[in-house]
């Protein structure tokens, strides 16, 4: 007479045998089929929309980075690159694993003062007046890594940098506008200008 395990056992060993089956399903077959098709089909997305320069990875362009000036000592923006939005996310400034936002509301003073000192360090490293400052050159995205920023702020940084390059005004300006992308999918969204690929295609240009 074979043996028969109790009921009780016998609903754990299945319950067991099915955590398998969706461990394999779920957990090993799904993700390798989703990613090979996207090798297929995105290939540069699916191996994270990474930038190269002479065959080697620099940047990805979804995620933001600092433009400083070389050296030790506290991090203070270089004026030949375009200066992206600040960022929540690290420390270091757009840490891709420490992503998130500063969670501080409009109200909170903390946020307020950040946003005054902000508006008027912007306003003297690029020479305008402080009203002129775009409001994505004063907050940060809700991700703090976003490399994106607005036309506007892309080029009220256009004579700054072309100041610090020895290059024409109206040389960068074009460079700046060629690099406007507009809404995803045409409505969603405001047009945006990528700083880490201007930054590419400004170290092309001298």
């Amino acid at each position: 007479m074979s043996y028969r395990p109790p009921p009780a056992l016998r609903r754990h060993l299945a319950a067991l045998r099915l955590l398998l089956v969706f461990t394999v399903v779920t957990g090993v077959a799904y993700p390798l089929a989703v990613t090979g098709v996207a090798l297929l089909v995105l290939p540069g997305r699916a191996e994270g929309s990474l930038l190269r320069v002479d065959g080697r990875a620099v940047a990805s362009r979804l995620i933001g980075q600092s433009f400083d000036r070389p050296g030790a000592g506290p991090a203070r923006p270089d004026p030949r690159w375009f200066q992206p939005r600040p960022s929540a996310a690290g420390p270091p400034a757009y840490d891709g694993t420490a992503s998130g936002a500063s969670n501080l509301g409009p109200d909170n003073p903390v946020l307020v003062e950040r946003v005054r000192e902000r508006r008027a360090a912007v306003a003297a490293f690029d020479g305008v007046p402080p009203r002129t400052v775009p409001a994505d050159a004063l907050t940060a995205s809700g991700s703090g890594l976003d490399p994106h920023i607005s036309p506007a702020y892309a080029q009220q940084q256009a004579a700054r940098v072309a100041r610090a390059r020895g290059l024409a005004a109206d040389r960068v300006r074009a460079l700046v506008a060629h690099r406007v992308e507009g809404r995803d999918l045409g409505f969603l969204g405001e047009p945006g200008v990528n700083v880490v690929e201007l930054n590419l295609a400004l170290d092309r240009l001298g």
